[in-house]
C-alpha cells in the first residue's frame, strides 16, 4: 500500500472516530464537545455528511435554528436525499415558524419514507398552522391508518375537531389518546383539561369535573384545571363551589379581570352583594369590563336602585349596541318603574337595526299586549 493510500486510510479512520465521538456527545447533550468533533471533521472533508448533519443537530439543540438551516442546506447541496438533513431542516423551519417551507421539505422526505408517522404528524401540524385544515385532517388520518393508536395524531385530530366545534368527535379522539397514555403509565394534563373543556362546551358539566379533578391530582395549581372546575360548578349552579375555585386562581393571579368578574358573579348569585361589589370594582380597577359593570347594574336592580341600573346599562349599550342581554335588562328595569313605553322603544330600536333575538321578540310582544 502506498503512502498516500495509508494517509487516506488514517484520515478515514480518524473521521470515523471523530464522528462516533461527536454523536456520542450529541446524544449525551454535551453540545460544545460534539460541535468541536464535527467541526474538526470538516477540516479534513468539508462535504462530510455526518459532520454537517451533526453540526445542524447541535445548532438545533442549542436553539440556533438559522445556523441549523445553513448546515442542513449545505449537506443537501451535496447529498440531496439525505433523510437526516431533510428531517432536521424541516424541523428547523418549523421552529422558525416557516411552516410552508417545512411542509415542502417534509414532503420531500416522504418520497423515500412515506410510512413515517412522525413526519406525517409533523406535516399535519404544519398544515394546521397555515390554516389548511382539510389537508391537516387528511394527513392525520393517514398517520392513523398506518399506526391506529398514534398519540400525536389522536391529539392533533382532537384539537382540529375542537376548533371546529365538533366536540363529540374531539372527545372520541382525546379519550383514545388518554387511554394510550394510561396504558403507558404516563400523565398528560393537557389531554385531561382538553377532555374537560369538551364537556364544558357540551354542558355535560359533571363529566367535565371528573377530568379537571384528575388534572388537579397531578398539578394542584394548574390554571386551566382550576378554571374548568370553577366553570363546571358554575354550569351546575353550585355557586359556592364555583367561588371556591375562582378564589384559588386569584391567590396566584389577583389582578385577573375575567376571574375577578366571575368571582363577583358567584357572590351575586349567593346574594353576597357586598363581596360581589368588591370583586366587580376590583376588576374595573384593572380595566374596563362589560360584565363587571353589568354585574354592578344587576345588584342595583336587585336592591331596587333602578335608575342607577338603567344609567349603567344604557352606557354599556353605547359600547356594545348588539348585546341582547343589555336590552333585556334595561327593558325589565323600565317595566319595574312603570315606563313600558320606554322599554318598548328600546327593544324596537334593537330590532330595527336588523338584530334578531327570540327573547327580545317575546318580551316586545308581551309588553305591547299588556300595554
Amino acid at each position: 500500500m502506498s503512502d498516500n493510500e495509508n494517509q487516506t486510510t488514517e484520515i478515514q479512520n480518524l473521521i470515523a472516530e471523530l464522528s462516533k465521538l461527536g454523536y456520542f456527545y450529541l446524544k449525551d447533550d454535551r453540545l460544545d464537545e460534539a460541535e468541536e468533533k464535527f467541526s474538526k471533521i470538516l477540516t479534513y472533508d468539508n462535504q462530510n455528511t455526518y459532520a454537517l448533519v451533526g453540526l445542524g443537530d447541535v445548532a438545533r439543540k442549542k436553539g440556533n435554528f438559522k445556523d441549523a438551516v445553513e448546515y442542513y442546506k449545505l449537506c443537501l447541496e451535496h447529498h440531496e436525499e439525505n433523510n437526516y438533513a431533510l428531517f432536521g431542516l424541516a424541523d428547523s423551519y418549523k421552529a422558525l415558524k416557516m411552516y410552508k417551507e417545512a411542509i415542502e421539505i417534509w414532503e420531500k422526505y416522504l418520497v423515500n419514507d412515506d410510512k413515517n408517522v412522525t413526519v406525517l404528524t409533523r406535516i399535519a401540524d404544519a398544515y394546521k398552522k397555515v390554516k389548511n385544515f382539510d389537508k391537516s385532517h387528511e394527513v392525520y388520518l393517514k398517520a392513523l391508518e398506518i399506526e391506529p393508536n398514534n398519540l400525536y395524531a389522536l391529539i392533533g385530530l382532537g384539537y382540529l375537531n375542537f376548533d371546529f366545534k365538533n366536540y363529540k368527535e374531539a372527545l372520541d379522539y382525546w379519550e383514545k389518546a388518554l387511554e394510550q397514555q394510561q396504558q403507558a403509565d404516563e400523565e398528560n394534563i393537557k389531554i385531561l383539561t382538553a377532555l374537560g373543556n369538551c364537556h364544558r362546551k357540551l354542558k355535560t358539566f359533571h363529566e367535565g369535573l371528573k377530568y379537571f379533578r384528575m388534572a388537579l391530582d397531578i398539578e394542584g395549581d394548574n390554571f386551566y384545571a382550576l378554571f374548568g372546575m370553577a366553570d363546571c360548578f358554575r354550569g351546575i349552579k353550585d355557586h359556592k363551589k364555583s367561588l371556591e375555585y375562582w378564589e384559588k386562581i386569584l391567590e396566584s393571579d389577583p389582578h385577573n379581570k375575567v376571574i375577578l368578574t366571575r368571582a363577583g358573579d358567584a357572590c351575586r348569585n349567593l346574594a353576597n352583594y357586598e363581596k360581589a361589589q368588591f370583586y366587580y370594582n376590583k376588576a374595573l380597577n384593572v380595566g374596563f369590563d362589560t360584565y363587571a359593570v353589568l354585574g354592578l347594574a344587576m345588584i342595583n336592580k336587585i336592591q331596587g336602585n333602578f335608575d342607577e341600573a338603567i344609567s349603567s346599562l344604557l352606557k354599556l349599550i353605547k359600547n356594545d349596541a348588539d348585546n341582547p342581554r343589555l336590552y333585556l335588562e334595561v327593558a325589565e328595569c323600565y317595566t319595574l318603574v312603570k315606563k313600558k313605553d320606554q322599554a318598548i322603544q328600546l327593544l324596537t330600536e334593537y330590532t330595527r337595526r336588523g338584530n334578531r333575538n327570540i327573547y327580545i321578540s317575546e318580551m316586545l310582544i308581551k309588553l305591547k299586549k299588556d300595554k
